[in-house]
């Protein structure tokens, strides 16, 4: 279906092409987990190769810490690249902001993949490799509030929250894309991931980036009014919406030091719990799966019974089950660790369907997507940037057990549900009235 448009002089202008559900899915979820899987497979990698082959040291927990850490150098270039992505997609529009992210991203991710390792060039290896990080960093910044608003402002009013889950979903993708290529890599024979195998993924990513561009340059170019845009948005929304800006900071960093642990440092607690590196891919695979069916759910949920209860209570019942989640993966038990890990991804999945289109929502949109990036980078470098090397310490300090992961874990639960129960309810607010108070 399509709509004819008419020109200032009366002449028709070509028919715009009515955005669906599907092609927005395929603007921000897809182009999100292209994006993502770029993100994720470093995780991957600062797991089971990087630290034997960028931060050498005689134990390999140790090394994986200091490999954590170099991920999250990623998360500190995370809040610029909202800030200034945010800024300019609020002047001059989303699409060609969107279409500057994932390029980035695709070219970063590629040129991992080609970088000489610590054996070959010494102290060189780790900082090139945490230089394109920042690149990363910065392109994944401006990312996720671009896509997220794509999907919220051109849904209908009773579906934002689902289709807001979109970017959401395309999390989830990027790391099923991830792991399978993972799980293919290792299961080749004569293909080993410390002996470059590793570098394949990276240079997929890199190609599945052009996926994304054709659909990100075929999106809809919105019309900005550059005269009632504020100068600088992201000024306009603290003077505006302070209480949110903070809150929404606070949501951003819970949910980010949840997912983290949840995921990459899960599978350093995996490995160390005796299970291979198939099968700790394996449960990674079977949760991302689990989390992408779960996101699209919970945000028609919240379209329903509102945003409010489903972040809250997501955020408590993942807080719980995570000790019990840890327990199935000490059991040994095949089937058992499976389904905790399925479990913890659906939890896991219940706040991050519907923050998209809940923290969208608490601001106006002159500058909505400088607040909503801001404020969930700030977020996401606080939290998930030092999730995994926290946790990882956490590990070492309790001497190899559970407890202390636990606690941290349940810390951040508590802090998401009470910084999302300061925020306004909105799911039945009118698209033309949100930030209005």
């Amino acid at each position: 279906m399509t709509n004819t448009q008419t020109a200032p002089d009366g002449r028709a202008e070509a028919p715009a092409r009515r955005v669906t559900g599907l092609r927005t899915f395929f603007i921000s979820g897809l182009g999100t987990a292209l994006e993502f899987y770029d993100f994720i497979i470093y995780g991957f990698a600062a797991s089971l190769v990087f630290p034997q082959l960028f931060f050498p040291t005689e134990d390999r927990l140790v090394g994986t810490l200091v490999a954590f850490a170099a991920f999250g150098v990623g998360f500190v270039a995370r809040p610029l690249g909202g800030i200034v992505v945010g800024h300019f997609g609020d002047r001059i529009g989303r699409k060609s902001m969107l279409v500057l992210t994932l390029l980035l991203m695709g070219i970063s991710t590629f040129l991992i993949g080609c970088l000489p390792t610590y054996d070959s060039v010494g102290v060189l290896a780790p900082i090139l490799l945490i230089a394109l990080r920042l690149v990363q960093g910065f392109a994944a910044g401006g990312e996720w509030g671009g896509a997220s608003l794509f999907g919220i402002e051109n849904a209908p009013e009773s579906r934002r929250g689902l289709w807001g889950s979109f970017t959401s979903m395309g999390i989830g993708l990027g790391s099923v894309f991830g792991t399978i290529v993972f799980l293919i890599i290792a299961a080749i024979p004569g293909l080993s991931l410390e002996d470059g195998a590793w570098r394949i993924a990276f240079w997929l990513g890199g190609l599945l980036v052009v996926i994304g561009l054709i659909a990100r340059t075929r999106m809809p170019d919105e019309k900005v009014d550059k005269q009632a845009a504020p100068r600088v948005p992201l000024l306009a929304a603290i003077r505006r919406h302070p209480k949110q800006m903070l809150l929404a900071i606070g949501v951003a960093f819970g949910y980010n030091t949840v997912a983290y642990v949840g995921t990459i440092f899960a599978m350093t607690y995996t490995l160390n719990r005796g299970w291979d590196d198939n099968e700790t891919l394996v449960f990674q695979l079977v949760g991302s799966v689990g989390f992408v069916t779960a996101a699209p759910l919970m945000g028609l949920l919240s379209d329903r019974i509102g945003r409010k209860k489903v972040v809250i209570g997501g955020s408590i019942i993942y807080g719980l089950f995570f000790f019990a989640f840890l327990g199935t993966v000490d059991s040994g038990i095949l089937l058992l660790a499976i389904v905790g890990n399925i479990l913890m991804s659906v939890f896991m999945a219940m706040p991050q369907g519907v923050i998209p289109a809940f923290l969208g929502e608490q601001f106006s949109k002159e500058s909505r997507y400088s607040s909503i990036s801001t404020t969930y980078q700030i977020g996401a470098a606080l939290g998930g940037g030092t999730a995994a090397p926290v946790a990882t310490a956490l590990f070492i300090a309790f001497d190899r057990g559970s407890l202390g992961v636990g606690l941290y874990s349940g810390a951040a639960c508590v802090l998401l549900a009470l910084c999302a129960w300061g925020l306004r309810e909105t799911f039945r607010t009118p698209s033309a009235q949100l930030g209005e108070h």
